[in-house]
C-alpha cells in the first residue's frame, strides 16, 4: 500500500457519483454558518462537469450580496475545519480550502461578489462543458494526459491546461451572454 507521501501530487480519478452528494453535505454546513445571509453555493470545478475524470476536490463557489458578510465569517469558517486563505492570488475572491483529518484536501471554496466576472466565469464554464460532452471530453483526455506526463509537477499540470481552459472560458462566456 502507497503511503500518503508516495502518492502523486497530480491525481485526477474517474468521474465518481458522490461528488455531487459531497457538495451538498459541504453547502449544507456552509449554509447554516451564513443561516439568514444573502448567499448562494453551487459547485463548480472539474467534479461539477459531468463524466470526466478530476482531482477529488469539490469545489463551491459561494456568491455574496457583498464580500463584507464573507470576511465577518472567516472566523467561523475557521471553526468548521477550513483555512481562510485570503483572495490568494485572485482579487476580490476569498479562498478556504478544507483538508481530511489525513492532511488530504477534500474541499475548496472561492467566494465572491454577486456578478462578478470571476464568479460569472467559473459559472459560464461549468455550464457550456455540461452542455458540450465533446468539449468536456476533450478537456478529460487533456487532464488524464497532462497527470500521466507531469505526476509530481503540479505547475506542469496547470501550465498544460490553461490555454484550452482560455479558450473554452472566453466562449462559454460568450455564449451564456448570448442566452
Amino acid at each position: 500500500m502507497q503511503s500518503v507521501s508516495a502518492l502523486p501530487s497530480v491525481c485526477v480519478v474517474a468521474p465518481d457519483q458522490s461528488w455531487p452528494k459531497r457538495f451538498c453535505e459541504e453547502a449544507s454546513r456552509v449554509v447554516a454558518l451564513f443561516r439568514e445571509q444573502d448567499i448562494e453555493l453551487h459547485h463548480i470545478g472539474s467534479t461539477a462537469i459531468r463524466g470526466i475524470h478530476a482531482k477529488p476536490v469539490i469545489d463551491i463557489l459561494l456568491l455574496a450580496s457583498n464580500m463584507e458578510i464573507v470576511d465577518r465569517a472567516s472566523a467561523a469558517m475557521v471553526d468548521l475545519g477550513y483555512e481562510a486563505m485570503g483572495e490568494f492570488g485572485i482579487a476580490g475572491r476569498r479562498y478556504f480550502r478544507l483538508n481530511n483529518a489525513e492532511g488530504i484536501r477534500t474541499h475548496q471554496l472561492h467566494a465572491f461578489a454577486r456578478g462578478s466576472d470571476d464568479a460569472n466565469r467559473h459559472l459560464a464554464f461549468r455550464d457550456y462543458m455540461n452542455r458540450h460532452p465533446s468539449i468536456a471530453e476533450e478537456y478529460n483526455q487533456l487532464k488524464q494526459r497532462l497527470a500521466a506526463q507531469h505526476p509530481n509537477e503540479m505547475a506542469a499540470y496547470m501550465d498544460g491546461k490553461d490555454a484550452f481552459i482560455r479558450l473554452h472560458q472566453s466562449r462559454a462566456v460568450l455564449e451564456a451572454a448570448t442566452q
